[in-house]
């Protein structure tokens, strides 16, 4: 298997455009890694990425070398697939990513049962609430919360979560409950906002008369996890835009009120991606299918809960 580790230490190292970043993927060491390119470029005798010391470029070779590498690694894996559904022994290992907040709430608890029934399969849960790009990154599955990109992805709908703008009583009687989306601006609102490198959208897509419209807050607080968001609304700062499955529990112990109900903003979509190919291998569809019925399963039970039986 040494050179099929060589292939993807390789294709890692391409889509990272980093020896270093590709070892910390793979959880191999830099000097392993580094050692593997150059064994292949010695053995392939041309060279496959031109380096410096603050860049690394595949070189001509080494794109169509990628090419290949691609689909030799895509063989194998349906191969070994095909091989575990016969004996119905999958494994290897899964890479997984998903917002914080819901992944932390509804995608990691599910993993220590689906680990019971399947030892044999390690899971690699990546937690984030930036945007992922499934190819460059290598995952298998991504949990993704808001509107879906056009892409050659394969997605399975798991809900649709309404939103809601919130903001804590103190807030409210400091500052006023905003009618709508209109006063949160005029007025002046503090809004907290979710933001990461590399985002390009700050709005947010309100419903105004039927219609939706896109309003873009203000306000000098902004972090790249909204759990952190949600702790700012709890201490007064702000007013922020949140899944009601997140706030649900605040909601109902009036630690947190709607504001500006008259334009909620617009329902946010979970959905699961997955390049087409990977479903062919069974430990892939074993794991989305067991994810998407314990959130469905976990989003009624909250639902049930709550004073207001939405999520």
């Amino acid at each position: 298997m040494a050179y099929v580790d060589t292939l993807k230490t390789f294709v890692r190292v391409y889509e990272l455009g980093s020896m270093s970043a590709a070892a910390r993927d793979l959880r191999v060491s830099a000097a392993v890694s580094s050692s593997r390119i150059s064994d292949l470029e010695k053995s392939l005798g041309v060279r496959l990425f031109n380096r410096t010391t603050r860049s690394l470029r595949a070189t001509a070779h080494g794109e169509l070398f990628y090419k290949g590498a691609i689909k030799i690694l895509d063989t194998i894996r349906e191969v070994e697939g095909g091989i575990a559904e016969i004996t119905a022994q999958p494994k290897g290992t899964l890479f997984i990513s998903a917002p914080l907040a819901l992944g932390k709430r509804l995608v990691a608890p599910l993993i220590p049962c689906f680990k019971a029934d399947y030892p044999d399969i390690n899971v690699r849960l990546r937690l984030s609430d930036r945007k992922v790009d499934i190819a460059q990154e290598g995952l298998d599955a991504a949990f993704v919360l808001g509107p879906l990109p056009d892409s050659d992805l394969r997605v399975r709908a798991i809900h649709a979560f309404e939103r809601v703008l919130v903001a804590s009583p103190g807030y409210v009687k400091k500052h006023g409950n905003p009618r709508d989306g209109e006063a949160i601006i005029a007025d002046g609102h503090k809004c907290l906002l979710l933001r990461y490198p590399g985002a390009t959208e700050f709005y947010w897509n309100l419903l105004v008369d039927g219609e939706v419209r896109g309003f873009h807050p203000e306000g000098s607080l902004e972090s790249d996890d909204g759990d952190v968001l949600t702790a700012w609304a709890l201490a007064d700062c702000g007013i922020a835009s949140k899944t009601r499955y997140d706030v649900a529990s605040h909601l109902d112990a009036g630690t947190l009120v709607e504001v500006a109900t008259a334009t909620p903003p617009t329902p946010q979509p979970f959905s699961c991606l997955y390049p087409h190919k990977r479903l062919q291998d069974p430990k892939v569809k074993l794991f989305i299918d067991h994810v998407i019925k314990g959130i469905r399963a976990e989003i009624d039970r909250t639902a049930a809960a709550t004073s207001s039986g939405k999520i």
